[in-house]
């Protein structure tokens, strides 16, 4: 009874200790109240700063929320201010000469938005979902920089890794069927669209970011190859269409081989 009783009392004092460091790890953290709950911060390029760093920046960041087609940088702007991507999704367009409109890139969380140590870009970012982001001003991110060498390796990883997409994407339009070009889009979208998706998951329902016209402009296809593709897979019962803004995907690993290998 006495040896029970003793186990029984070290099992509460470990329980109650257990909970004190979490408290102590949850509310009394050095990280600033403003970041603890960040997407950003767990793949982006705040998650290289330490606490100290974090805190120093904090104090220049502001969050906000933006609704789908709105603006975010337009071409030709002086590059003032820096951007985490906290969720949604963010559509990069390039203007023509002719006027034209042409959507070279999307962008999800947890990724940067903004051209470090350049005055400007010819690139305009409009929220192409619903979107949240962090923001910044360039200089005080730059002098923080100077400080967390980090954090310009991530800032670089990332511009790298946006490349690499960039050459997978010449290889989607240049070489890949209709029906592989929209699996790709798909995919790209299940992929990127939720950071916190358990890999397990077997069918995933996903909001398109791009209206069919945007879509079809992205693949290089015509608005009616685009929705017989889709078609197309609905009946390979590879994804479920509720409406034209959303897509359950009820099959990832048969949408991974059509958009690498066809079927």
């Amino acid at each position: 009874m006495l040896a029970c009783a003793t186990a029984t009392m070290r099992l509460e004092n470990l329980q109650r200790q257990m909970s004190e460091n979490n408290s102590l790890n949850i509310h009394n953290s050095d990280i600033p109240v403003v970041c603890r709950s960040c997407e950003a911060r767990h793949g982006g390029i705040c998650g290289a700063l330490e606490p100290s760093q974090l805190t120093e920046l904090s104090k220049y960041t502001s969050k906000a929320a933006h609704g789908r087609d709105m603006e975010l940088k337009a071409a030709g702007d002086d590059e003032n201010h820096y951007s985490n991507i906290l969720s949604g999704v963010v559509k990069l367009t390039k203007l023509l000469p002719d006027g034209r409109q042409q959507i070279v890139g999307l962008q999800f969380a947890p990724d940067f938005l903004g051209r470090p140590f350049s005055k400007n870009s010819n690139i305009t970012a409009e929220a192409a979902t619903n979107v949240r982001v962090c923001s910044f001003p360039k200089s005080v991110l730059e002098r923080i920089m100077k400080e967390a060498p980090e954090m310009e390796q991530r800032l670089h990883e990332q511009h790298l890794r946006e490349l690499d997409d960039a050459r997978d994407w010449m290889l989607t339009l240049g070489r890949k069927t209709a029906l592989e070009k929209v699996a790709s889009f798909l995919l790209l979208i299940a992929k990127h669209i939720d950071p916190e998706r358990e890999e397990a998951e077997r069918e995933i329902e996903i909001e398109l970011p791009l209206k069919r016209a945007d879509i079809a402009d992205f693949l290089g296809l015509t608005i009616e190859t685009v929705s017989r593709q889709i078609t197309n897979l609905r009946k390979k019962n590879i994804i479920q269409i509720n409406d034209r803004k959303s897509v359950v995907i009820l099959n990832m690993g048969m949408l991974e081989e059509i958009a690498e290998d066809g079927m």
